[in-house]
């Protein structure tokens, strides 16, 4: 099994994926080799950008929030936060001052509530047009939210202050991606504590009766370390944080079919 990230990872700055890493992705195909995709994005977001034909075995979405078989479309798996949970981490974000959004449960969760609290952050803006359309004001009394996906909080590029407000929260799987937008801010996002990229690839390997040694994963973000800790044969790409390198064997950036130089790394080695 392969298994890559999308963003910054399989798709270049031109949000495209190369000819290249598209060829091996077909000759993975032919050779049996189980080929998924594991991205942060929901199922609405990633046909935004990919072809319902792709090459592809499997896709991983909102962290790991769901598992679909790509072929069939069939949702195979999904997690969300029970209704009580997210009513309570509404009210402790409202009280904190701290502007967020609500996405709805798997797979519907392209569309959000919102809380707003003065000037927002530019990337909770840009998001927000991005889904024009999908968007609710939040409503407190009565509440116009129940079951979700997720929470969304986008902070500025501040580690100890994401940690910081990440230590409030038990019971949850909190999660930290950098901004896929301006590239440096922190997008926080709160899960069901069993919600990651490594749960949902484990989940395919007990499936499919594949080993962890036999997967190879490749990432380029923070919120793919479960991953990556996970599969037998871990990559990330280039264009990582240096910090996530000095982890994990690097390949090419993004820019270069990392995913494909990858592979070939694990092919000259077995030879």
């Amino acid at each position: 099994m392969v298994v890559t990230d999308l963003d910054g990872t399989l798709l270049n700055n031109d949000q495209q994926v190369s000819e290249e890493d598209y060829n091996t992705l077909v000759a993975l195909g032919n050779q049996n080799v189980i080929r998924v995709i594991a991205t942060g994005r929901s199922p609405f977001s990633f046909e935004r950008v990919i072809p319902a034909d792709f090459p592809i075995d499997y896709l991983v979405f909102s962290s790991g929030a769901g598992i679909m078989d790509y072929r069939t479309k069939e949702i195979l798996y999904s997690k969300n936060l029970p209704e009580k949970v997210v009513h309570s981490i509404a009210d402790q974000l409202r009280s904190l001052g701290v502007a967020f959004k609500v996405l709805a449960p798997v797979p519907e969760n392209h569309n959000y509530v919102y809380y707003q609290n003065g000037e927002l952050h530019p990337d909770f803006v840009r998001r927000m047009e991005n889904y024009r359309g999908f968007e609710k004001p939040i409503s407190f009394d009565p509440p116009n939210f129940g079951e979700a996906c997720q929470f969304l909080i986008i902070l500025p590029s501040d580690p100890e202050g994401f940690f910081k407000l990440k230590g409030l929260f038990s019971g949850v799987k909190v999660i930290r991606a950098t901004s896929p937008m301006d590239h440096e801010s922190i997008w926080m996002e709160i899960y069901h504590s069993d919600v990651s990229k490594g749960n949902a690839v484990e989940f395919l390997c007990h499936r499919h009766h594949i080993n962890k040694d036999r997967v190879m994963g490749i990432g380029n973000d923070y919120n793919d370390t479960d991953m990556l800790g996970f599969v037998g044969q871990p990559f990330v790409v280039a264009n990582a944080p240096e910090e996530l390198k000095e982890l994990y064997r690097h390949s090419l950036s993004n820019n270069e079919s990392g995913f494909t130089a990858a592979l070939r790394q694990i092919s000259s080695r077995r030879q």
